[in-house]
């Protein structure tokens, strides 16, 4: 089981980068636009083999060509590592 994230400077280059805390529960989302449908779509693909082999699952809506995710630890009751790093290979995307 993953720790509960405590150095919440992890959290800094995510927020560069456009990731925003929610303000309802201990979690970070954000919103990916692409040019269309195929293209979020795709990248959807590409996000959920990763996520997949991490073990790590985020939730996420899509409408046409946009993409909103929502990171979160269930097990651990709010962000860990897990989040910071899945955050930033959907980035790199």
């Amino acid at each position: 089981m993953e720790d509960k994230l405590t150095d919440r400077r992890a959290l800094e280059p995510l927020f560069a980068a456009g990731w925003t805390l929610l303000d309802d529960r201990d979690a970070i989302t954000k919103t990916f636009t692409f040019r269309n449908f195929v293209d979020a779509f795709g990248w959807m693909t590409r996000a959920a083999l990763i996520a997949e082999a991490m073990n790590h699952h985020p939730e996420w809506t899509n409408v046409y060509r946009t993409v909103t995710v929502t990171l979160t630890t269930h097990d651990a009751g709010g962000l860990s590592s897990l989040d910071v790093v899945l955050a930033g290979k959907l980035d790199r995307l």
